[in-house]
């Protein structure tokens, strides 16, 4: 019977009836602590690298206290947030709080189970990922602790120091009500009494201070107008509370091209679920039930604005003229048949010809082994991965391993690496200084890209009013991609920050190799090849069009296609990010055409660079025949080819119904790899004893700890990566690269 007794009071105390009424009500606004449970669990997105962005923070390129208190002043901030909405729509339902002194700083007392919660299993998590995968010592650890700690604390302190004051002026503004009964019944009346309303939930006990339990009081006496009265000046100053974060928010959006306000993209990702949940309480606070009806008008006016080309937040293309609208091309078939008629693709293969004589010039043999560089997309594991292949291939080359290659393509995070090493072979070919082998290159390259670019998610995209900066004579938004670009320029020294038309000349003149960089149109999925030279030929497969059909173009000459749109200005950090535009991450690019089109990351369609490089080959196929003696594709991908270490299953009945869904999505990869491989096998056929691949593949030391796929990489992730070239596989594949380097494949 006492245990009884005991279980009841338990079951009918403020903290678990709160708890019941999350699971009961308002079910979404659980959903950012899911989401935040899941990713330190490392069960959602880890593929991604999401729980070591939380576990292990950055911030100014080091994983410090300074990180982790940035952290926990985020994390206070989006308990707050949550505990404000969740008291604004919650409070009717508890009237006993009225009557309490600072009745918001009990509520948040009483709801702290799913914070705490959190807290401690965040902190299990914390100190055994640093200590166990990122091999911290004591010392570090304990501080990194503490940081964290700290920051939260802080934030709370704060806050629970502002609504103490703000409860005193509460209380003064209601004492003359509250000591006068004549003023208190003209006010609030004695009608409707409060006790007596359906749907109050039953609540005996409640903490009203950390280590005191009090037993809840009967207000049936006090009137609903009262009850009604206290709270919303409460809510009110809690939703001012939030409207100074709002306005912090905004002030950083625009300081954010200094470094000390990019926050660690874990902080920029939990203040966007403040945000999200800061919204909703000022919606129910200020519009209650026409909450649903006025957001869908807002959409549907922000709509009409938008087709209307009245607002105007897309992603641009920096350096392509936005402004000429009459000379915009028409994105439609027959447009594109112009750009690859016969005549143009025959004149474009002279061009390239004369660019092949020019190389082969430069080399020593008469019939010089030429080298293609594919590279694969994966963040910043691949472009880490790709500066650390090129390096030791330079070395084993001794120094001459761009001279002999001619041309480089590839996707996202693998295009970031093999762009800077060509710059810095580039500059080399100049300025004696500067060490192809040196390991700050790849420290450079491996620096993170996220923090630039969540923060200026939250604060510039979401938050700020649109800012503008100009480049040229043209006007573009300053936006995520902004940011992103911006952060990847610091991070390769200013080296990158060029034009295609900088570099024409150099690879006119075959002194560097041709880059070709890729990205997919959304509307059709064509590839988009941006290069210095004209590429016509490439639009179409070769077919003998005696027997076949010609095919449409799968493919856009870029510098053609805008040729109105001065497509030489375009930099080459934009050029890079239209390749690398990882979904959500970074927003979609949209270009000046009739109707309007937007591309996005080339591993849609072509995520290791193969094709286009086979493609080529299969143009030049003569020439190549007569004037070396191979030709080797180097392959450097992210990930070991034949999927074996990663098939899809179902292992749970959910998982057969959602497993046609995502067959396509998860197979994706390796259907190129399929495509590819068939192509491969084609082309060998048509160049017989001439083509040649090897590969270099980026498998972890253990299989499923592998380096994120992300624009992030923690100490242990580039520590791997290194690693990685001396696994057997890659140790025999630059064997194979020594004797076509040095012996010129004999």
């Amino acid at each position: 019977m006492k245990m009884r007794k005991i279980l009841t009071a338990v079951y009918y105390s403020f903290p678990v009836q709160l708890l019941i009424l999350h699971l009961r009500k308002y079910q979404v606004l659980l959903i950012p602590w899911l989401i935040l449970f899941g990713t330190v669990q490392g069960s959602l997105m880890h593929t991604f690298g999401a729980d070591s962005l939380l576990l292990a923070p950055e911030y100014l390129e080091n994983v410090s206290p300074l990180a982790a208190a940035i952290v926990g002043i985020a994390l206070g901030i989006f308990v707050m947030s949550w505990n404000i909405t969740t008291f604004i729509l919650y409070s009717r339902q508890f009237r006993f709080l009225a009557t309490t002194t600072q009745p918001f700083l009990r509520y948040c007392l009483n709801n702290a189970v799913l914070p705490l919660a959190f807290l401690i299993y965040y902190m299990i998590r914390f100190i055994d990922y640093n200590k166990n995968r990122e091999l911290m010592p004591g010392f570090e650890l304990f501080a990194l602790g503490a940081g964290f700690i700290a920051g939260f604390v802080i934030l709370l302190s704060v806050s629970f120091l502002y609504f103490f004051g703000a409860n005193r002026t509460i209380m003064k503004r209601l004492a003359p009500v509250l000591s006068n009964p004549m003023k208190f019944l003209t006010m609030y009346g004695r009608k409707d009494t409060a006790g007596n309303e359906p749907g109050l939930l039953r609540v005996d006990w409640f903490f009203s201070t950390l280590f005191k339990i009090k037993k809840t009081r009967n207000v049936s006496h006090y009137s609903s107008t009262f009850i009604d009265s206290v709270f919303k000046q409460h809510n009110m100053a809690a939703i001012f509370l939030v409207f100074v974060a709002f306005v912090f928010l905004v002030i950083m959006g625009y300081l954010l091209d200094y470094r000390v306000f990019q926050l660690p993209a874990a902080a920029s990702i939990i203040l966007f679920f403040a945000i999200i949940i800061a919204l909703s309480a000022a919606f129910s606070l200020f519009l209650q039930t026409w909450s649903v009806p006025v957001i869908i008008l807002v959409y549907l006016f922000v709509n009409f604005l938008f087709k209307n080309n009245l607002l105007d937040f897309a992603s641009k293309a920096y350096g392509l003229d936005y402004t000429n609208r009459e000379d915009r091309p028409f994105y439609t078939r027959d447009s594109l048949l112009q750009l690859c008629n016969p005549g143009q693709k025959e004149a474009d293969r002279k061009n390239m010809i004369s660019i092949l004589n020019k190389w082969k010039s430069r080399q020593k043999e008469e019939l010089p082994v030429m080298f293609l560089i594919n590279t694969s997309g994966g963040g910043n594991r691949s472009s880490t991965f790709t500066m650390n292949v090129l390096q030791r291939l330079d070395s084993l080359s001794g120094g001459t391993l761009m001279s002999k290659t001619f041309l480089i393509t590839g996707a996202s995070g693998g295009m970031l690496g093999a762009a800077y090493f060509r710059e810095l072979y580039l500059r080399s070919l100049t300025d004696p200084s500067i060490n192809l082998q040196n390991r700050d290159y790849v420290d450079d390259i491996s620096k993170d890209l996220l923090n630039a670019t969540f923060s200026s998610l939250v604060a510039r995209d979401l938050l700020t009013p649109a800012q503008k900066f100009r480049l040229g004579n043209n006007k573009y938004i300053k936006d995520r991609a902004f940011s992103f670009e911006e952060r990847l320029n610091d991070n390769t020294r200013g080296y990158l920050n060029k034009t295609l038309n900088d570099y024409k000349e150099d690879e006119s003149n075959a002194r560097i190799p041709l880059l070709f960089f890729n990205s997919v149109v959304t509307r059709d999925g064509k590839k988009m090849i941006t290069s210095t030279q004209p590429v016509s030929f490439l639009m179409q497969a070769t077919v003998d069009s005696n027997l076949v059909n010609i095919p449409d173009p799968d493919a856009i000459d870029f510098s053609a296609f805008f040729k109105n749109q001065n497509p030489g200005n375009l930099r080459i950090l934009t050029a890079l990010r239209m390749n690398a535009t990882f979904p959500y991450v970074l927003p979609n690019v949209w270009l000046p055409t009739y109707p309007i089109v937007d591309v996005m990351d080339a591993g849609m369609r072509d995520n290791f660079g193969q094709e286009t490089a086979l493609r080529f080959v299969d143009n030049f196929r003569d020439w190549l025949d007569e004037n070396t003696s191979a030709v080797v594709i180097i392959n450097i991908r992210d990930r070991a080819t034949g999927g074996w270490d990663q098939p899809f299953e179902a292992n749970s009945i959910s998982e057969l119904f959602t497993k046609p869904a995502f067959l396509i999505q998860h197979n994706w990869f390796k259907l190129q790899d399929y495509y590819q491989n068939d192509q491969m096998s084609y082309v060998r056929s048509i160049l017989p004893g001439k083509l040649n691949k090897v590969s270099f593949h980026y498998v972890p030391r253990k299989q499923d700890d592998g380096a994120a796929l992300n624009f992030h990489l923690t100490k242990r992730e580039k520590q791997d990566i290194a690693f990685a070239l001396e696994n057997p596989f890659n140790a025999e594949s630059f064997k194979t690269m020594q004797n076509w380097l040095l012996r010129g494949g004999k």
